[in-house]
């Protein structure tokens, strides 16, 4: 038992050991500080590069605008001048605070996390005196792959991002003036091929190649089709800067060429079309085939994260109020081309999108999510994920520019709502586009959402079950997940499976999702029973006519003996066989109610 008077020095020798200890680990704690000093480095470089891309749109903006306002400015009085840009003033400081607001929040919480590790692997130092050093070597890392390589990263990605028509795998099938059609060849092998067509329509300004995310990794929405054994093609738009037909193109050109196409799969494939828009191509469709234009040619429907009514869409409504009026006009995203035509300036809208989420979308709060991305992880090297830098890649470099008349579309129809009747806000060949009309032509239709989409609200792409009924898929995560997470085979929601619906226990099957690969892939099984079905029936037709009709041959003979015997009377000479004349009603039926070689059907014809 130790007395009072050794407890001094014992507090001597902690206090010894302790200073031996650090002295010991000096070296290391040298080595740690210029590790924190690099990680600052990289830390200011990396808020430096990402406000620098973010402001990058700033300059075609600012362009559009002066070029915009010098023709409103005469336009109207000094005073509603002075007012107009008051209010826009206004606007650019609530996105100021707000951007301000996200990135104080961001670098807290990682400036606390940081520290908080710093100084307890600085305590940790005297029974560990690698604690530290480790800890900052870390942190040195993490903050270079994010500044340095994950960059590099995402320009390494294009070579195995998107559509890449030419190493085979691709087929060109058909095209217009202002579209290619490609037929999507299977990746995997073995593949049975079927006969039921399927188009996809991608949208304009996210590109197509979202819709081909990573091939060789198995996450492509239309590959998904394909090695389920389906015709897949894809409508690919041409460079707008090269073709005037794209930059002048109209919602009639459009519809149009979706007609085209569909007409040429008809043929190939002696079957009707599936058609299948993704986003604002879920618009197009819809309204092409509300037009009338494809009658006889498609007989299902699927739309993927559509804004059927983007005026629904809260988040943007709200963002669009907040805009002054005045300034509520397509010009200010025009730019002007080298010909002197105008279009929309893809890039511009994107990063509208942006500012109207600066909260998350800030390029401070941007930066600090690609360092949470990597610190999380435990290995020594932060590992690089191919979707996050596909992701990325298709964020930075895969936004198109578009036909100022396409824009306008989308655009009447985040402005103005669907009306009471079904009737949507934009005409096409001058016809108004009532949704009821899917119901008058019995075409099956899948939408598909995702839950939690921050693009298009759920509202706005399932506004068209308030005329009509359809069937509802709903995938879990964001706006692209249907084209990146769930189109690997392997996935909880693959897209060629049924999958329990929303908030529904697993087991009941009643209550399944249909994914879009499966509720087409039904489609044709039952077209095809139903040709086999109509087959069977016409052959028992054709075998019961022709045994009446040998029964007929029978009686005849028996009636001429007869009559040479002087029994009975003959029959009127030319009175047509009974049996006969059933069977070519029978037949006539049967091919009337079935598809013709051109895959028309009776419930498809125009009204």
């Amino acid at each position: 038992m130790h007395s009072y008077f050794d407890t001094p020095f014992e507090t001597f020798g902690a206090a010894t050991s302790f200073i031996s200890r650090y002295s010991q680990a000096a070296p290391k704690l040298g080595g740690a500080a210029l590790a924190q000093t690099r990680a600052v480095q990289y830390y200011w470089s990396g808020i430096f590069k990402y406000i620098t891309a973010f402001m990058k749109p700033s300059a075609n903006a600012l362009n559009a605008f002066i070029n915009t306002e010098m023709e409103k400015l005469l336009a109207h009085s000094p005073a509603e001048n002075l007012e107009d840009y008051r209010q826009l003033f206004v606007m650019n400081v609530g996105f100021a605070a707000e951007a301000m607001a996200s990135s104080v929040r961001a670098v807290n919480g990682f400036f606390y996390a940081a520290l908080s590790q710093t100084f307890l692997a600085w305590m940790n130092t005297v029974k560990d005196e690698d604690c530290l050093s480790d800890y900052s070597d870390k942190l040195e890392e993490i903050l270079k792959v994010t500044v340095n390589e994950y960059p590099k990263a995402i320009e390494e990605i294009k070579s195995e991002f998107g559509l890449r028509l030419d190493d085979g795998g691709y087929v060109k099938a058909a095209e217009t003036e202002r579209f290619d059609l490609y037929q999507v060849l299977p990746s995997q092998k073995g593949v049975t091929p079927g006969m039921k067509p399927i188009l996809v329509i991608p949208p304009y300004v996210l590109g197509a190649n979202i819709l081909a995310f990573l091939p060789a990794e198995q996450r492509s929405y239309v590959h998904c089709y394909a090695n389920q054994g389906a015709p897949t093609y894809i409508r690919l738009l041409k460079d707008i800067y090269t073709s005037l037909a794209v930059q002048t193109m109209t919602g009639e050109d459009d519809a149009g060429d979706i007609r085209f196409f569909c007409s040429e799969l008809v043929g190939r494939h002696n079957m009707p079309v599936t058609l299948n828009g993704f986003c604002q191509g879920g618009y197009l469709s819809i309204a092409a085939l509300l037009s009338g234009e494809l009658d006889g040619m498609v007989d299902a429907l699927i739309t993927c994260v559509t804004p059927v009514d983007g005026s629904r869409s809260k988040s943007f409504v709200r963002f669009l109020k907040s805009v002054p009026e005045r300034f509520r006009d397509m010009r200010y995203s025009e730019k002007v081309l080298p010909d002197g035509n105008r279009v929309i300036d893809g890039a511009l809208l994107s990063w509208v999108q942006k500012l109207r989420k600066l909260e998350t979308e800030s390029p401070i709060a941007s930066f600090h999510r690609d360092i949470a991305m990597f610190y999380g992880q435990r290995t020594p090297h932060p590992k690089i994920s191919k979707t996050a830098a596909a992701i990325n890649y298709w964020l930075a470099h895969d936004q198109r520019d578009i036909p100022v008349n396409i824009a306008q579309l989308s655009f009447d129809s985040y402005s103005t709502p669907i009306d009471n009747e079904g009737r949507l806000p934009i005409s096409l060949f001058g016809r108004r586009l009532n949704l009821k009309r899917l119901r008058d032509m019995k075409i099956p239709w899948l939408i598909c959402i995702a839950d939690g989409d921050d693009l298009v609200d759920r509202d706005a792409s399932l506004a068209a079950l308030d005329y009509i009924d359809a069937e509802v898929c709903i995938f879990p995560k964001g706006h692209a997940s249907i084209a990146t997470s769930w189109s690997i085979p392997t996935s909880g929601c693959a897209l060629h499976t049924l999958f329990p619906k929303e908030g529904e226990p697993p087991m009941e099957a009643c209550k399944m999702s249909r994914g879009p690969v499966r509720f087409h892939i039904d489609l044709e099984e039952a077209i095809l029973n139903a040709r086999k079905n109509s087959e069977k029936d016409q052959a028992q037709v054709v075998e019961t006519s022709a045994g009446d009709a040998r029964s007929g041959e029978s009686d005849a003979g028996q009636a001429r003996n007869k009559h040479f015997t002087g029994e009975t009377e003959i029959t009127e000479e030319g009175s047509p066989p009974v049996a006969a004349h059933s069977t070519k009603k029978a037949a006539k039926r049967t091919v009337s109610g079935g598809r013709t070689s051109k895959g028309r059907s009776k419930s498809a014809e125009p009204d």
